[in-house]
């Protein structure tokens, strides 16, 4: 049947050989068009790498297949600095991009699927990329223009449209999942939308044939070499007897049969060559070969299109059975209703007619179904002759109806865990500045930046600064690593920040349920343990008590910690909660800057718009700390003596028992009478005390009965909150 098959496409692409030869198909026009020997077409691939091979031949492919493709364009790696702030200064990390074109298909398509690199999702079933960059896919139609990028960088009257030719672009790819090197690709590719037939592969080669041959088991195929080995390599498996010994290629004649045609009476021939002497026919049964066909692969459709393998329920040999590789998607019943189809369809074909005619019949050609005078059965032809004797037929038995059923069992395609196809989940945002922790400069603010998302398959985010005109500056990346973040369900109560609260709880609300919190005892939370912020509060818990689907109730309170304790009674239900460990981002403070109405922004790749959000307890890292225990004492005299006690920046654990250092450049004191914002009166001291006459106090009196007085520290950069020292009767 191969002899036939190579021998009639070679007819119709053979040009002045094919016309030569005409309709006088026979054994002969083998050893002319294609030599003698064996032929084996290319075997099934174990999903390829893409390579970039010059003058390699790209593939046709149909229907639906996952396909590696040559990269026919490059630029090289582009390098990428951002400097992000520290503890210890700056460091500057770099990222690496690279924009290159994947050819994938010698014919137009409809579009593309799902793209693998490395094994992993790099496009999803809903078109996002899983890394940052840019994907522009080019079917290949007539009319195709120059991708816009290689056009640029090559010029308009350089840069090729390709047009025929199916490719893709990546405009600046983010290379840092893939160790900063073009990774391995795979593409589905969508090369017909309403499934294909044997006609659409021979159709594109040879204009003039009739190649009708429904392909319905097939999700696709790919032809990667000339035509006749992909003819071949689909022989066993579909009809496909090929008749070019009229005006046009005939590829299975035997669908256009309403019924099979009854042979005349063999004529008889009395040659010393002839066969079957006085019957006029020589009925054959060749021998059972050693390796039968009894094993297909393919690529399984429901594993990824995966190499798959399905064996035929044949009688072993003694050899090992054969392997037909076929490069087509398949559904592993497909796949198994095929290798039993071509297995049943050997076996019954070692039984074969030579059968001379004299008459010329038209109709009977390679591929009819006839019937045999006196012999039962449906034979198909698979070869003629014409010789002096007459048309000389040979037919192979055809597998009788009923004996091609399946056997009951179950097809199993094997086990395959697919890669996951998660959406970019949106970004959450929260910035904050820090209390100087004692660490190096005291003169350098402490922002952050803890970025997050509901789902795990979050991949970061571009973290910018808005100082309150729009305009974005860069900060550099989040990282992957999701901070912890959630809402308080209820607002905190006030409590003293001198004493464990034990009475306190907060329930908090997790975005994720996956994420978790620990408890903390009491020697890890003065190590800095469990450190939260919630609104303007800074807090540490010891409890952690998970109360199911992301809930969690924290008890056993430190409050106030880091000199926050102003917002002790401010909180209020919904507030953000952020676990304050080692996740949030710490930002370049020369790139932050000071700007008030300054906002951190966020850009992923589930964003639709940036995610922006204010700097919480901005200005906390150079602001000093309220004084503490005010004092107030009326003297024999009248005078009203007035003291307090200085905190420190920076001082949070008393490790030597003597006095804290002052950590700012001098120690003053503004003492203030009347509202915050508009004094009536105010002194400056250098010491932690201020004793004011009694002259003093009937002038304050008269200014404002009742009215407070209050002192702040004045460091090197700003004043504290203030302390409220006594009233003014």
């Amino acid at each position: 049947m191969a002899t036939l098959l190579l021998s009639a496409v070679g007819t119709l692409i053979g040009g002045p050989l094919g016309g030569a030869i005409g309709g006088l198909i026979g054994r002969g026009v083998d050893s002319v068009v294609f030599g003698g020997g064996r032929r084996d077409g290319p075997r099934l691939k174990e999903l390829a790498a893409t390579t970039s091979s010059y003058g390699a031949a790209l593939p046709r492919h149909f229907g639906r297949m996952r396909v590696a493709g040559s990269i026919i364009w490059a630029t090289d790696l582009v390098e990428h600095s951002q400097t992000q702030g520290g503890k210890g200064g700056s460091v500057r990390t770099y990222s690496y991009t690279a924009s290159f074109a994947v050819a994938l298909a010698s014919r137009p398509i409809a579009g593309i699927g799902r793209i693998w690199a490395d094994g992993n999702l790099l496009r999803g079933t809903a078109g996002d990329l899983k890394s940052a960059g840019t994907l522009r896919i080019h079917t290949g139609t007539r009319d195709q223009a120059p991708d816009p990028l290689i056009a640029a960088r090559e010029g308009a009257d350089r840069c090729p449209a390709w047009r025929g030719l199916a490719y893709v672009v990546f405009e600046d790819l983010d290379l840092g999942d893939f160790f900063n090197r073009i990774p391995a690709l795979t593409f589905e590719v969508i090369a017909d939308e309403g499934g294909f037939g044997l006609q659409d592969i021979v159709g594109g080669v040879i204009a003039d044939a009739d190649a009708a041959v429904p392909l319905a088991d097939f999700t696709g195929f790919s032809c990667e070499g000339p035509l006749a080995d992909a003819l071949q390599q689909l022989d066993p498996l579909v009809p496909i007897e090929c008749d070019a010994g009229g005006a046009r290629l005939t590829i299975a004649r035997e669908r256009l049969q309403a019924a099979p045609i009854a042979l005349a009476g063999a004529a008889i021939a009395v040659g010393d060559d002839a066969f079957g002497g006085a019957s006029g026919f020589a009925r054959r049964r060749a021998a059972e070969p050693p390796a039968p066909a009894a094993i297909l692969r393919y690529y399984d459709v429901a594993r990824d299109y995966q190499p798959g393998l399905q064996r035929a329920a044949v009688r072993p040999g003694p050899g090992e059975p054969q392997t037909l590789e076929l490069p087509a998607a398949l559904g592993a019943p497909e796949a198994r209703r095929l290798i039993e189809a071509a297995a049943r369809k050997a076996r019954w074909s070692r039984e074969s007619v030579v059968w001379r005619s004299a008459t010329l019949d038209p109709a009977i050609a390679p591929g009819t179904v006839v019937t045999v005078p006196g012999i039962a059965g449906r034979w198909r032809v698979t070869e003629w002759e014409w010789r002096e004797s007459g048309v000389e037929l040979t037919l192979a038995r055809i597998v009788p109806g009923g004996a091609d059923a399946l056997p009951a069992t179950p097809v199993d395609p094997g086990r395959y865990n697919p890669p996951a196809d998660l959406a970019a989940p949106p970004t959450l945002l929260a910035a904050f500045e820090l209390p100087w922790d004692g660490t190096g400069s005291g003169d350098t603010p402490a922002t952050f930046a803890a970025a997050s998302s509901p789902g795990a398959s979050w991949s970061g985010a571009a973290l910018y600064v808005d100082y309150g005109g729009g305009e974005l500056h860069a900060l550099g990346p989040s990282g992957r690593v999701r901070s912890i973040l959630g809402t308080a369900e209820a607002a905190l109560p006030p409590a003293s920040p001198l004493l464990f609260d034990r009475t306190s709880t907060l329930s908090v609300q997790l975005v994720d349920p996956a994420m978790a919190l620990s408890p903390a005892s009491g020697r890890q939370l003065a190590l800095g343990a469990n450190r939260a912020l919630v609104g303007a509060e800074l807090i540490q818990f010891a409890g952690a008590t998970p109360l199911g689907g992301g809930r969690w109730r924290l008890d056993r309170l430190l409050r106030g910690r880091g000199g926050t304790e102003a917002a002790l009674a401010g909180h209020a239900a919904g507030e953000r909660f952020v676990l304050l460990d080692d996740r949030p981002v710490a930002l370049d403070p020369a790139t932050v800057g000071t700007v008030p109405e300054s906002l951190i922004v966020a850009v992923g790749r589930g964003d639709d718009t940036p995610v922006s959000t204010p700097i919480a307890l901005a200005g906390i890292a150079l602001r000093p700390l309220s004084p503490v225990h005010p004092r107030a004492t009326l003297l024999a005299d009248g005078a009203l003596a007035l003291g307090w006690t200085r905190r420190a920046r920076g001082a949070w654990q008393w490790r030597d028992g003597v006095d804290a250092p002052l950590q700012e450049q001098a120690e003053r004191y503004r003492i203030t009478f009347g509202p915050d914002s508009a004094p009536l009166a105010a002194w400056t001291v250098t010491e932690p005390q201020l004793t004011l006459p009694p002259a003093t106090l009937g002038t304050l009196a008269a200014l404002l009965p009742g009215g407070a007085l209050s002192v702040r520290q004045q460091g090197s950069h700003a004043l504290s909150l203030p302390l409220h020292l006594a009233m003014i009767p």
